[in-house]
């Protein structure tokens, strides 16, 4: 095992008490299953996993330095991700005055795992976290740090499908079951999208 057995086990406790709070990850995905399906949950799960490997990667690297240096480079990332959000959120909301009668198209596969993909990689503060974070579990002394750091992302990205990919399948079920109802399904697409709006101005607002 490339990693000290301790520092695994306390990496092990505090992930997964990290990802049942939930967050900004967790709540975009239960937006995207409850307007697209268990599938679109799941994929949407899996484009937030592919940015944590990058934002895994980016710690490995050692790139924490930018954002110390060039300031304004974390808030240009942050503001084009909040932008990201309202845009996706506005859109959901304008979704429901267009074909009343006829039932809503889901996300397209392709969508909903590019949605999560660019939502994660547009949040600064998971680039951050993941620098913060990881580092506490690595010990220099045992050597292949870059391993040590690909063994505790791949742990990472393994709990995230677990845990946010059980909240997307279980929103994409009851989605499925409000989507059949023509007034649910107008309220579920404006909750939807102020949900991914208010995700958006939280985004933007915090320093």
């Amino acid at each position: 095992m490339p990693i000290d057995q301790h520092l695994l086990a306390a990496f092990l406790l505090t992930s997964v008490i990290a990802m049942l709070v939930p967050g900004p990850d967790m709540l975009f995905i239960l937006g995207c299953g409850m307007r697209g399906g268990p599938r679109a949950g799941l994929l949407a799960t899996a484009g937030v996993a592919t940015s944590e490997a990058v934002h895994v990667a980016v710690a490995a690297a050692g790139l924490t330095a930018l954002f110390a240096a060039v300031p304004i480079a974390f808030t240009a990332v942050r503001l084009a991700g909040a932008a990201y959000l309202v845009l996706l959120g506005v859109q959901t909301i304008r979704h429901r005055n267009d074909q009343d009668d006829a039932p809503a198209a889901p996300p397209s596969n392709r969508r909903a795992y590019l949605n999560g993909l660019v939502t994660n990689l547009l949040n600064p503060k998971m680039v951050t976290f993941t620098i913060a974070f990881l580092p506490q579990f690595i010990d220099p002394g045992m050597g292949r740090v870059w391993l040590q750091f690909a063994f505790l992302g791949a742990i990472l990205i393994a709990l995230e499908f677990l845990v946010d990919g059980t909240v997307g399948v279980l929103a994409g079920r009851i989605g499925e079951w409000l989507r059949r109802r023509r007034t649910a399904r107008r309220r579920l697409d404006v909750v939807t999208g102020s949900l991914f709006i208010g995700l958006g101005l939280r985004l933007a607002a915090k320093p």
